[in-house]
């Protein structure tokens, strides 16, 4: 019998609770105070010593990546979960607010992580695609289901919605991008 090594095997239950619990704070911190918050202030929000949050991230980059990693993560998994739970309007509606979410936390973090040699490139090139496998469902499940016209393309919502983040330089910015989603999903919807 083969004894797994100790990187194949599966991190402690208690090990996995503290990366989610400092991924979680560290977003939170990054939001509130910006990507230079000090990661000493990061571990004393998440209630673990600074040594167990350079254990899990030895380097702030470690952290902003596995931080923006967890938030794609996040919108690939709620897909799945609100596509099984709820209609597929509301499904796609409550995704578009989580992607604004999302939309918020990459403003903060991308600056820093193209900072990055050799910059995030491959980062915000897989993380793309979970975000657009993720829309694509949701529209097509809205299509299949007759509550969105057929000609519409996911992506114009992405795009949307983004456009207002970037436009915007008022601090309400995301309150406006969420009223978008719903001018955004009233507007998609069949002509009678």
């Amino acid at each position: 019998m083969t004894h797994p090594t100790p990187r194949e095997r599966k991190p402690r239950a208690d090990a996995q609770r503290n990366r989610e619990r400092i991924l979680d704070e560290a977003k939170k911190a990054f939001n509130r105070e910006g990507a230079d918050i000090s990661l000493e202030e990061v571990a004393r929000q998440a209630g673990v010593g600074a040594g167990t949050l350079y254990r899990h991230f030895p380097t702030r980059d470690a952290l902003l990546e596995s931080v923006y990693r967890a938030e794609v993560e996040k919108l690939a998994k709620e897909e799945r979960r609100l596509s099984e739970s709820m209609p597929p309007p509301e499904a796609l509606r409550a995704w578009m607010l989580l992607f604004v979410d999302y939309i918020a936390t990459k403003k903060i973090i991308a600056p820093a992580l193209n900072s990055m040699v050799g910059g995030p490139s491959k980062l915000f090139e897989s993380s793309g695609a979970l975000i657009i496998d993720a829309i694509h469902a949701l529209v097509t499940r809205a299509i299949e289901s007759g509550d969105i016209r057929a000609d519409l393309d996911p992506l114009d919502l992405l795009r949307a919605l983004v456009g207002v983040s970037n436009v915007a330089s008022a601090p309400d910015w995301q309150q406006s991008a969420r009223r978008l989603v719903d001018i955004l999903l009233l507007g998609s919807r069949p002509a009678e």
